[in-house]
This record gives C-alpha cells, structure tokens and sequence, in this order.
C-alpha cells in the first residue's frame, strides 16, 4: 500500500484545507496565530510536506470557520476512491 501523502486522496485532503482557509479569508499567518503554530506548520500540512491526524485537522478547518463534518463530507465526495470504500463497507455485515 503507497503511504497516503503521496496519494490523490491526500492530495484532496490539503486541498481542502487550503480552500478552507482561503474561503474564510485567512492567511497562513493569521490561522497559524489562531492555533498557536508556527506559519511553516500551516504550509507545510498545506503542501503536503506534514501529516495531519484527525484531531488536527477538526482544529485546523475549526479555526477556519467550517464545520469538520462538511469538510470531511466534500473531502469524501470529491475523492472517488473514498467514496466507494465507503459504500463497499456499509454493505459488508458485522
């Protein structure tokens, strides 16, 4: 299995957290202020360069004003491999 920074689904991910920020009207600076990180944190999970766990990014798009739900929701639906595991797993029995 490729490591999922260098993915498209991955890709997608700092996508959206890069529209997130962008769409509320944030710089780098100001939302690394507001989450009390360095600004090459922000660019860093933006470009890919650093992982970002779940408990970040609900933080991450938090500060930015969007709930984490919509944000994972959009991730799911612009990104056609996870949205078959999704479906492919709400089939299976436990």
């Amino acid at each position: 299995m490729e490591k999922s920074v260098h993915t498209a689904e991955y890709a997608a991910l700092c996508s959206e957290l890069r529209s997130a920020r962008e769409t509320a009207g944030l710089s780098q600076r100001a939302l690394a202020e507001s989450l009390e990180v360095p600004r090459s944190w922000i660019a860093k999970v933006e470009g890919g360069e650093r992982r970002i766990d779940l408990i970040e990014f609900c933080r991450f798009v938090s500060a930015c004003g969007v709930d984490p739900l919509a944000s994972l929701e959009r991730l799911i639906q612009k990104t056609p491999r996870l949205q078959s595991d999704r479906h492919a797993k709400k089939g299976r029995s436990k």
